[in-house]
């Protein structure tokens, strides 16, 4: 195994590369006098204050530098994608907010304002399998993620608090600063990007740089709803009625 100093030299040499800068430049960016050459050829070791210096100007994280971990950026260690806020109903539970195609137009610009999120429909959800945990319900946009998801359909998706917790190859619904895209996750190797990739070939792969993401939600489920009734384009009261009546039958199950 290779000794964590040499392999620290290596990775500097090459982080100095990926700046594009000669050694003495290096050095002025750093704002450090040591020699960069010795320390590139493994004779002197990285300093505290050269370390401080790494992660302040170059976004290192110093457990990859010594060969400790896989991800080279600081701030991909742990990007935070929980949602930003919930709502809670009278009992002071989690409400299951409903976005839907139009509210999600707004969602990245409003995803600090409870007051937006609050005119937002909610509903309480008693099934098990959507307990002990922050779930959303978003519309599909779009026929991008046909034919396993179809325009207008809905899907209930669990908040992940991080991409590093999340199995690779997830559908889940991914909120960047200007959109709500409903896609599969595909995670990269170099932990500063995901691509996002859609079921219907037809589209291309989109590349996403992870500090462009601000939440993530999973998708566990969806809602498909009888085309003689209400049909691929039910609208946000239809979806309400058809979730109380799903909530009135557990109900009664329960006190049956």
């Amino acid at each position: 195994m290779e000794n964590s100093n040499t392999l620290a030299a290596k990775r500097f040499k090459q982080i100095r590369e990926s700046e594009g800068a000669t050694q003495k430049e290096f050095a002025t960016q750093l704002g450090i006098k040591n020699n960069i050459a010795d320390i590139e050829r493994g004779r002197t070791k990285i300093t505290g204050y050269t370390l401080v210096k790494l992660i302040q100007h170059c976004n290192i994280n110093p457990l990859w530098l010594y060969g400790f971990s896989a991800i080279k950026n600081a701030n991909t260690i742990q990007k935070d994608t929980s949602p930003k806020l919930i709502t809670l109903n009278s009992e002071k539970n989690e409400n299951m907010i409903l976005v839907d195609a139009k509210a999600a137009a707004g969602y990245p610009t409003n995803i600090q304002d409870r007051h937006w999120f609050t005119e937002l429909p909610a509903f309480d959800f008693p099934l098990p399998q959507y307990r002990n945990a922050t779930f959303r319900g978003f519309q599909v946009q779009g026929d991008s993620m046909y034919p396993h998801l179809k325009p207008n359909e809905w899907v209930i998706a669990k908040a992940t608090d991080s991409i590093n917790n999340l199995s690779n190859q997830r559908i889940c619904v991914v909120v960047l600063k200007d959109s709500v895209l409903v896609k599969e996750l595909h995670k990269q190797t170099d932990h500063t990007s995901i691509k996002l990739i859609s079921l219907n070939p037809s589209y291309p792969e989109i590349n996403i740089d992870i500090n462009d993401i601000q939440e993530v939600w999973e998708v566990t489920s969806k809602l498909s709803f009888d085309i003689h009734s209400i049909g691929e384009t039910a609208t946000i009261h239809e979806l309400q009625l058809a979730m109380q009546r799903l909530t009135n039958e557990v109900n009664n199950l329960k006190n049956n």
